[in-house]
């Protein structure tokens, strides 16, 4: 492997390294690690003779971190230095491992060796990738290990890679591949294989209609296509020369500025060929507006990575909310022993953190995908004494990232925007008093502040210190609209639960509105939901409430839902508000159909066409899915809607509908669009294969991949939907 050649760190993970696996204090067990041949793949085992191996894909790593930087390592400290320790994190949902080394050199070998494997993945081509990804299959089908793969070995490779395809047509691409006759396929031969088995007829279809000879597109042919599929007017020549130079593999081709299938199929699976349109992937709205004119990544229950009764308290929690581009965290705040505040969920059996551990983990990565604001949302249940603890630590520990005054130092009228607060850490909690006083020197006493939102029987008070910290986001409890249009103040945010919010929504729909226009809402899950669940955050932005905390660590539509509303605008975690939820005069109420003057109705429709390598989800042997796709579109109630494609029968590998959906959208705006690929099944639910969420105004028109995501909103390369996408206005 050219990859090894002068590199000691990964010529000596090959040779393989015995560590420490640590999942607590008590347990540490010795396993040897190797990096395989393949440069892609860590295999380990426990050092007893007989015990079955493990493995996984070093393109799960997200992450090396060195030293004590996880509670497992930090727990046992004391027994091993730091710089022997060091945690791999994945992606996804999946936990940390955690390792100590025998000495410090194997384990700088580990981490650097890691990183360079982690980093030559992310520069990879997409043809690299696929190549990759070919070969690792190869791999896994050739049971005897002699590089070679007979027609049998074959068979059972495309049952693993979901391809049900009869075994005449097998057997002709088989011996076409097999130039040396031998019989068997090499490695080379079986990517000539793999190819000609994932010919796009689909997309040659596509390529026939507008190449002049059938052979390539000229310059001319391009320009036609991105014009009249593509919907492209401006500077389409250029884009037609720049898409050739970067995604035609021929330099014959590229001499004559002319694009073969291969590039037209590489363009059409790149970033520039997917539904999602590159202009809205970095930020690109206005982030000068006020704090309450925007809708903010927010987390529930932060510190949870599993139920809520019984669950494990983890830093890891926040950590990967922030990750994620979470905005606003939740800390649940109780008095600790050694007068050191804890974090739990109160009343229950799940674990306990300490304070100062999570603030200290919000300081190191609260800006690291996004410079926009954090609010650390506080339920504090602290004795005053430890109250102070707290302030203490934020203080100590965040330093200038925290704000504690107004930004001139003077009394706003209106909140800053995300553009005036970069870089700063607001807390939201009680407050003694408002900024007014607290600006003009007045002080009020502390007997008497309510502290915390959730839980109204203990009124314990607050301390100076911790009251102080709050500037912007000042916890007050809601009595009504009415009350709230003459007395309160821009700084002052309630909380509501799922079902009050829902209420007030069917009641006062265009007052909710109304109010979100002035001030910050935040809406949390019923304490109903034990096991973590969600509520359906589009109800809560239909009425522009700006803060909807789901809990990040459960999968499913919610969160698809919030990850594809905060993948636009370069996932800072801020997304602007459409204007007419941006001024209380507009009157707009998300419950009744809207005005057509002022919203013009448009009319989606979804050629969906087929599906490429979708992943195996049914673990019965010999299974193969029956897929079927359904597009959601969720917005106002008028918007909801769902339609179905036919599914068809064993087909994961390549399966051709040409099914159009049709859809009308009222809103716009606040539409998004899901597409979900599930296994149908006529006795029990359909299985969940893959989805992909996005706004519905960041979608690109014409022929589009949509690269699909797992569960857990993560990347499953290469499984795709290729469809065709059409909005017009309707008259």
């Amino acid at each position: 492997q050219e990859c090894i050649q002068g590199d000691d760190n990964l010529q000596s993970m090959i040779v393989g390294t015995v560590m420490r696996k640590i999942k607590s204090r008590t347990w540490k067990k010795q396993r040897y690690f190797r990096l395989q041949e393949d440069c892609m793949t860590i295999w380990y085992k426990s050092k007893k003779a007989g015990n079955a191996h493990s493995t996984f894909s070093v393109g799960d790593v997200e992450a090396v971190r060195e030293g004590h930087q996880s509670e497992v390592l930090m727990s046992i400290a004391d027994d091993f230095p730091p710089d022997r320790c060091f945690t791999l994190v994945f992606r996804g949902r999946r936990g940390n491992l955690d390792l100590v080394a025998d000495s410090a050199e194997e384990a700088q070998a580990w981490i650097k060796g890691l990183r360079k494997l982690i980093e030559n993945l992310e520069n990879m081509g997409q043809s690299e990738k696929l190549d990759q990804w070919i070969c690792d299959w190869f791999k896994k089908a050739d049971k005897n290990k002699d590089g070679r793969m007979n027609f049998k070995e074959v068979q059972d490779l495309l049952k693993m890679m979901n391809v049900d395809m009869n075994e005449h047509h097998a057997l002709r691409l088989f011996m076409m591949a097999d130039n040396s006759q031998s019989g068997t396929l090499e490695d080379d031969e079986f990517v000539h294989f793999y190819k000609m088995l994932t010919q796009r007829e689909d997309v040659l279809r596509v390529f026939q209609e507008y190449s002049g000879d059938g052979q390539k597109l000229s310059l001319q042919d391009l320009e036609d296509f991105l014009r009249e599929q593509q919907l492209e007017c401006e500077g389409v020549e250029q884009h037609a020369l720049d898409l050739i130079e970067r995604y035609e593999p021929s330099e014959t081709a590229k001499m004559f500025h002319a694009m073969s299938i291969d590039g037209f199929l590489m363009y059409l699976s790149s970033p520039e060929g997917s539904i999602f349109n590159p202009n809205k992937r970095n930020i690109f709205q206005d982030m000068n507006q006020p704090l309450c004119h925007y809708f903010i990544s927010s987390s529930h229950n932060t510190y949870l990575l599993e139920d809520q009764l019984r669950g494990q308290s983890s830093v890891e929690g926040y950590i990967q909310a922030l990750k994620r581009g979470c905005r606003c965290v939740e800390v649940d705040c109780w008095d600790g022993p050694n007068c050191e505040p804890v974090v739990y969920h109160g009343h229950t059996f799940t674990s306990k953190i300490l304070f100062k551990d999570v603030v200290i983990a919000v300081g190191n990565y609260a800006f690291k995908v996004s410079e926009y604001p954090i609010i650390l949302s506080i339920e504090n249940h602290c004795s005053v004494e430890q109250q102070k603890v707290m302030a203490q630590h934020l203080n100590q520990i965040l330093g200038d990232k925290l704000l504690k005054t107004t930004l001139d130092g003077k009394i706003p009228i209106g909140l800053p925007s995300p553009e005036d607060l970069k870089g700063k850490i607001l807390l939201k909690g009680k407050k003694i008093g408002g900024l007014e006083e607290r600006l003009n020197g007045v002080e009020q006493d502390s007997l008497t502040v309510e502290v915390s939102d959730e839980d109204e029987k203990s009124k314990p008070r607050l301390s100076k210190e911790l009251s102080d910290c709050v500037v912007y986001c000042k916890s007050v409890h809601f009595c009504s609209f009415k009350h709230s249009r003459i007395h309160s103040k821009f700084y002052e945010i309630s909380s509501f639960t799922e079902s009050k919010a829902r209420k007030l929504m069917r009641e006062t729909g265009a007052e909710f509105v109304c109010h979100n226009a002035r001030q910050l809402t935040r809406i949390y899950p019923s304490g109903l939901r034990t096991d973590s669940s969600n509520f359906n955050p589009q109800d809560m932005w239909n009425a522009g409430c700006q803060i909807v905390a789901l809990n990040f660590q459960t999968a499913g539509v919610e969160m698809d839902l919030n990850d594809g509303l905060f993948s636009q605008n370069g996932r800072c975690g801020y997304v602007l508000k459409p204007d007419f939820m941006r001024s209380p005069d507009k009157g707009f109420d998300p419950e009744n159909s809207p005005n057509h003057e002022t919203h013009q109705p448009l009319s989606l429709c979804i050629q969906v066409i087929s599906g490429q390598q979708l992943p195996k989800v049914n673990i019965k042997e010999g299974s193969i899915v029956d897929p079927l796709v359904r597009v959601e579109i969720h917005g106002v109630p008028q918007d909801q809607a769902r339609q179905e494609t036919r599914y068809i029968e064993n087909n994961g590998f390549n399966p051709v509908w040409y099914d159009t959906l049709n859809f009308t959208i009222h809103i716009p705006d606040l539409a998004l669009v899901r597409f979900v690929v599930e296994d149908y099944d006529k006795t029990s639910k359909n299985d969940f294969v893959g989805q992909y969420t996005l706004p519905f105004s960041c979608i690109q028109q014409g022929y589009r991949h949509i690269h699909l995501l797992s569960k857990d909103g993560t990347s499953i390369p290469p499984s795709s939907l290729f469809v065709h996408i059409r909005v017009t206005e309707l008259t």
